[in-house]
């Protein structure tokens, strides 16, 4: 047997174990413990796989498999449902990765359109590796045919040559006899839809798990071709006159926001007829967008002056900072307006999480201008994917719904009263603090809460597999004043 097969087949087994357990475990929902048991066993076939057949990886496998647990292991601590989204694309992209180390490949100093590479090879080869392993990559015709195999094979056709006798036979038996017939009745009682579920779930994880170990392990390195167009310049001309007309709109934005947005509560009422946090609230979200489309803006300008003179990259390169110190003022009219709508109307998951976006494209955008506009391209991409680490492990330090229901509380009362009924619905990473703040409510908010807090978590436990520290300690508080909450929960009727 070759070694390619071994190791096709191998792979293939691992796949399955991990199928399986799949099903047995992610069934239960939301995710906690099971998510990092499945993620733990992946990494864990992965490692065995590449120490048993002495594969080379790269230097950063063993960080990322560290990073890929330290990530799956949020799933254990937080219960925001957002949080659980952004870990899973953090640990796909983590996995992209990791498929790229384990075929030798160094991640530091790619630029960014290998990444993007990475990524949709990686999403391919998770698809359809399962395919090409078992048609292509393991020989099966070199599997021995002998010994305790052959004597398999012999039963199973032997099995297939009985199994129509068995119908008609069984059958004739149970019409003969009421109690045989019980007998088979009760054996054969299956239920076809749940067989047909889990039979169909531990494919699906099986050829996943397959496609991923084929495309880290098996899949052969593809060789750098220096980027999409390699010999293509377009040329500083258009590309500054473009970047020109570019500046010239940020500035004269900027000029107006230095006027009106931070000219004072009058002035916007008396141009717009909008209050000063009706204003703010009808920009931030198209500030965000306007913010996260001048980084791909700027690097296919990049890209398309490459090869040009060292004298037009430095044109570009002071257009370019100049769009970036512009790109600064309109980021600070952005997070003021945030502060502005937050005092009036509150924080919720998307005015946070829409803030944490704006930081983070902040921090790529400096390091856009650290980087590219020095000279040192190849050290943008893997700085960008690190800052975006930091900022999903700032969010779970910050812990998002507990900050939100801290930060309304915060707010006077006269402003607007706290929502009780957003709050509740928050995640369980929320309920410490809306505990220790039901005494503080008035009558009906008092009510409200008390009474979503009781039929959330005041009764029924997470199953084994989906435990989670958050919602443990959750169902834990509430129950321990379940007293003190029925006292002054309302009615269904009420809430």
């Amino acid at each position: 047997m070759s070694e390619k097969t071994r190791l096709g087949l191998e792979i293939l087994g691992a796949a399955t174990v991990l199928g399986v357990s799949g099903d047995l475990l992610l069934r239960a929902t939301p995710w906690g413990l099971n998510a990092l048991l499945c993620t733990a066993g992946l990494v864990a076939a992965a490692a065995y796989i590449v120490h048993r057949h002495g594969i080379a990886v790269s230097a950063d496998a063993l960080w990322l498999a560290v990073a890929i647990l330290l990530l799956a292991s949020n799933f254990t601590a937080r219960d925001s449902m957002a949080l659980r989204a952004l870990d899973s694309i953090g640990l796909a992209i983590l996995c992209c990765l990791a498929c790229l180390s384990l075929r030798g490949v160094a991640i530091r100093g790619l630029h960014a359109w290998e990444y993007v590479q990475a990524g949709l090879a990686a999403a391919v080869g998770a698809c359809v590796g399962a395919f090409a392993l078992v048609g292509r990559d393991v020989r099966w015709e070199e599997l021995p045919s002998g010994g305790a195999l052959r004597h398999l094979r012999a039963v199973g056709a032997g099995t297939l040559l009985a199994l129509p006798l068995l119908l008609v036979f069984g059958g004739l038996f149970a019409s003969a006899d009421a109690v045989f017939g019980n007998v088979l009745a009760g054996a054969f009682d299956i239920d076809f839809g749940a067989v047909a579920s889990h039979t169909f779930l531990i494919a699906c994880g099986t050829t996943l798990a397959g496609g991923v170990l084929w495309s880290a392990l098996l899949r052969a390195v593809a060789q750098p071709t220096g980027g999409p167009g390699r010999g293509f310049s377009l040329g500083i001309v258009p590309v500054g006159t473009a970047l020109g007309l570019l500046d010239a709109l940020f500035l004269l934005f900027v000029v107006i926001q230095l006027r009106y947005f931070f000219g004072g509560t009058d002035l916007i009422q008396r141009t717009t007829g909008l209050t000063y946090a009706e204003y703010a609230r009808r920009g931030f979200f198209e500030l965000v967008a306007a913010s996260a489309l001048v980084l791909p803006i700027l690097l296919a300008a990049d890209w398309a002056v490459r090869n040009e003179p060292p004298q037009q990259r430095r044109s570009f390169r002071s257009l370019a900072g100049l769009l970036i110190l512009l790109l600064a003022v309109v980021m600070a009219s952005a997070l003021e307006r945030m502060r502005l709508y937050v005092d009036q109307f509150g924080l919720s998951e998307v005015r946070l999480y829409a803030t944490a976006f704006m930081v983070y494209v902040a921090g790529i955008v400096g390091w856009f201008g650290w980087t590219v506009l020095r000279g040192q391209r190849r050290r943008f991409a893997f700085g960008a994917l690190v800052q975006g680490f930091a900022v999903l492990a700032g969010l779970h330090v910050l812990n998002p719904d507990a900050f939100i229901v801290r930060t309304n509380l915060g707010r006077p009362p006269h402003d607007r009263p706290f929502d009780a009924k957003y709050a509740a619905s928050l995640s369980a990473d929320a309920v410490p603090v809306l505990l220790a703040a039901v005494p503080r409510l008035g009558g009906a908010e008092q009510c409200r809460l008390s009474a979503r807090l009781l039929a959330r978590w005041a009764r029924g436990d997470d199953d084994w597999r989906n435990w989670n520290l958050a919602r443990r300690r959750a169902r834990q508080a509430v129950q321990g004043r379940q007293a003190d909450l029925q006292a002054v929960a309302c009615k269904e009727s009420d809430r």
